[in-house]
């Protein structure tokens, strides 16, 4: 029977078509109030949308989470600027050569730093050699901001070994593409910060810190703040690079002070190891 309709087929009304036609041509769509409303650019830019883009900022990557079977992760925060030990070499035999003393003072401290990149790479790659053999409901991918930096390392140590991992973007004017090896199935942008956020928490069954900046910092007070406040539940937060981290903040001087609780000390743990870390999360969860 010809002309046979799919009633299971998902069908929308073809309203990107003007959408589209214009976006290859790189022209501006004009406002034009008999746009269909979802096809809208115009429309949904506007300040009155701001719930609706939210809305869908959240759902766009919690269904494509769903549908890759990323049920629980491993959250793994650090700076964008600290590189690969390659990278940093490389960029210190560029200084040596240029006897500029600013390059090669930037250099040297690449260089210095160059080891978290090295650790978070051997974290995200045991969990992913632990997650090969569980069964579906029970894997651990790991997560970052995917952007690069440590970031990257962590999804470079699962890509390592052939296993996905997640990476949650931000759109910001200076900040760089995604890193490449994070799958495009699972590599989400977000223009709000907050959404980002909660994406990192509704999975997360434990969350790593590698030193960064404001960004890290944010997100890692972020969830010691949820948790202190029992937003969340407790999940095991470890700051890595100990030295690092007592250096940049001095968390018993707030207890002291009496700004937290004495108590509030024990919702994370120094690390300085990448398989320290990884054995502490198998044991609070009992993992074999």
């Amino acid at each position: 029977m010809e002309n046979t309709i799919n009633l299971t087929e998902q069908r929308l009304a073809d309203a990107w078509a003007v959408l589209q036609a214009h976006g290859q041509h790189a022209d501006k769509l004009p406002p034009d109030a008999n746009r269909i409303a979802f096809a809208d650019p115009e429309f949904l830019l506007r300040r009155e949308l701001r719930g609706v883009r939210m809305q869908i900022e959240m759902l766009k990557p919690e269904l494509g989470q769903s549908a890759a079977g990323v049920e629980n992760t491993i959250v793994v925060f650090g700076g964008a600027r600290f590189c690969s030990p390659e990278a940093a070499q490389a960029a210190l035999e560029k200084a040596q050569a240029s006897g500029d003393a600013q390059s090669l003072a930037k250099a040297q401290r690449l260089m210095r730093n160059a080891p978290y990149y090295t650790q978070a790479r051997e974290f995200g790659k045991l969990v992913a050699q632990y997650s090969q053999n569980c069964p579906a409901q029970d894997k651990l991918f790991i997560c970052t901001g995917g952007g690069p930096g440590v970031m990257e390392a962590a999804n470079r140590g699962a890509h390592d070994v052939g296993a996905p991992s997640v990476g949650l973007s931000i759109a910001l004017p200076h900040e760089e593409k995604p890193n490449p090896y994070v799958p495009p199935e699972l590599s989400f942008k977000f223009h709000y910060f907050a959404m980002r956020k909660m994406h990192f928490m509704m999975r997360a069954k434990a969350l790593v810190a590698f030193p960064g900046g404001f960004g890290t910092l944010d997100e890692l007070f972020e969830v010691l703040c949820l948790v202190q406040t029992r937003k969340a539940k407790p999940v095991p937060i470890f700051l890595y690079g100990s030295a690092y981290w007592k250096k940049v903040i001095n968390f018993e001087a707030l207890a002291d002070e009496g700004a937290i609780s004495h108590e509030d000390l024990k919702l994370f743990s120094y690390v300085d190891d990448a398989q320290t870390a990884w054995d502490a999360i198998k044991r609070f969860y009992n993992l074999s």
